[in-house]
């Protein structure tokens, strides 16, 4: 029995622009044991497939972490079909800000050590012994305490675009480099208010229970992140204290919280918080890019990728399967962490050639 999608990923893209219906993009969480998850893994792949489901869903011993896109005539019997295992009775979801129902075209469901990779061993902290959770409104009351910091426990390329008014938005590619870098920041600072936030609460959960591990006792979290902070303030009619876009991890990249721009894209250096990845599929580099740039370039983050993706399909998977694999563009970037170099780039290909 199949248990995994064999379709090629153009012809996904292409059934899920034709779809008829409309979808609901949804995100949730829960720390609990699991003591078989790839036997849930694959019952969850076998019941989701059939209602249509598409998403990315990882699950571990220590819980699931999802992000889902869920036919709207299907979602009783999405629902019925989660909360039928006890384990995630009631588990409360994160509906998207933006949604045109195109964030996800295929069902992915993995098996990891961890539902956030963070690089802690289990005595480094105790998930049962987290911070409080705050509403939105008492989340930007205790924003205006100036006996608080506010951390921003996302990597820098989603705080590049978005963060909230005065967070402390660290320099870090991955959760598990950001942990000991807030852990360092803070450590004068235990007799503060720590406000943490993430896009849906997860790796808040893991931070909370971290530093209260290392002696914070004031530690306070977002209740259901930044997405469920959106709702709560139109529902509620509160004052939005979040500057820009909010980063999502699926096709669609973004949601736009307020009107700002904070950011710029990567290649002319323009007002911009559109992410995008390289077209060259050889490199797949995630990088902000603006109309006119995206182009200029064809979606490309430099000419030497713009250059690849116009070789015939044949020369280009040759040279895939070599060692090169434009790795020199490649590896010298990690993520969006591209802006200084793609200038440097672009501004050395429209220097004219000289002679040595």
């Amino acid at each position: 029995m199949q248990l995994y999608n064999k379709i090629d990923k153009n012809v996904l893209k292409q059934r899920l622009m034709d779809e008829p219906f409309k979808r609901k993009t949804i995100s949730f969480y829960r720390y609990v044991i699991i003591d078989e998850p790839q036997t849930l893994r694959d019952e969850l792949y076998l019941n989701w497939r059939k209602l249509g489901c598409f998403g990315r869903i990882y699950l571990a011993t220590e819980g699931i972490n999802a992000q889902m896109s869920v036919p709207e005539h299907n979602w009783d019997k999405f629902m019925e079909s989660l909360y039928s295992y006890e384990l995630f009775k009631d588990v409360p979801f994160k509906v998207a800000v933006e949604d045109d129902g195109k964030s996800f075209y295929k069902l992915v469901i993995k098996t990891r050590n961890q539902i956030v990779a963070d690089g802690l061993k289990p005595h480094d902290y105790d998930v049962t012994n987290v911070g409080k959770h705050l509403t939105a409104k008492e989340w930007n009351e205790a924003m205006d305490d100036p006996n608080t910091v506010i951390v921003d426990m996302r990597n820098h390329y989603e705080s590049e675009i978005g963060h909230f008014e005065n967070a402390v938005c660290p320099d870090s590619d991955t959760f598990r480099d950001e942990l000991p870098m807030v852990l360092q920041k803070l450590e004068e600072q235990k007799d503060k208010k720590v406000l943490l936030y993430c896009t849906g609460g997860i790796r808040c959960e893991k931070t909370s229970s971290y530093l209260k591990h290392h002696g914070f006792e004031d530690v306070n979290q977002l209740l259901g992140g930044i997405i469920d902070y959106k709702r709560q303030i139109d529902s509620e009619g509160l004052e939005n204290k979040f500057i820009g876009k909010n980063f999502v991890f699926d096709e669609r990249l973004g949601e736009r919280i307020s009107g700002e721009i904070i950011s710029n894209c990567h290649q002319c250096g323009k007002p911009c918080d559109t992410h995008t990845n390289c077209k060259n599929d050889a490199c797949h580099l995630l990088f902000i890019q603006c109309e006119e740039c995206a182009k200029k370039y064809d979606g490309c983050c430099t000419p030497e990728c713009q250059d690849f993706i116009h070789l015939p399909i044949e020369e280009q998977r040759e040279l895939r399967r070599g060692e090169a694999k434009l790795g020199d563009q490649r590896n010298v970037f990690k993520k969006g962490r591209v802006r200084p170099k793609l200038t440097e780039i672009l501004q050395a290909d429209d220097k004219p050639d000289t002679e040595a």
